[in-house]
């Protein structure tokens, strides 16, 4: 990778870091309005809609630790390179997706990995049902 994408890749991560923040800061001043509604199904609905805006903010927050991980990596000079095989991952998977740590055979890999488990599971833990 070479510094011009070593620099737009770190913009990148920066704007994604800063909207990130907003939106979670932006979240958490809605949640402070605790007034009970007068109709259960209000209220059911209203804990319903916060439990899928608290888990969507959990998954924000979780993008947030990686694109600070991502951008210790660029310090550290190790961005970019694939945590299981070692070799260097596309500029074009890092535009994508800024903050992988895997280059696209390795996520394969892993994917393929997890459909085969999800496909033992599914049928008792054996693979005879598959042929």
């Amino acid at each position: 990778m070479n510094k011009t994408d070593r620099e737009k890749l770190k913009k990148v991560l920066m704007s994604q870091l800063k909207e990130l923040q907003t939106d979670v800061n932006k979240e958490v001043a809605s949640f402070s309005s605790n007034s009970p509604l007068p109709d259960i199904n209000d209220q059911a609905s209203l804990e319903s809609e916060r439990s899928f805006e608290l888990r969507i903010k959990d998954r924000e927050r979780k993008l947030i630790s990686k694109v600070y991980e991502a951008l210790k990596k660029m310090e550290e000079g190790t961005y970019g390179v694939c945590e299981s095989c070692g070799d260097d991952i596309s500029v074009k998977r890092l535009m994508a997706r800024p903050v992988t740590t895997l280059c696209i055979n390795c996520k394969a890999e892993m994917e393929a990995e997890e459909r085969r488990e999800e496909i033992i599971l599914s049928t008792g833990g054996t693979t005879n049902q598959l042929t």
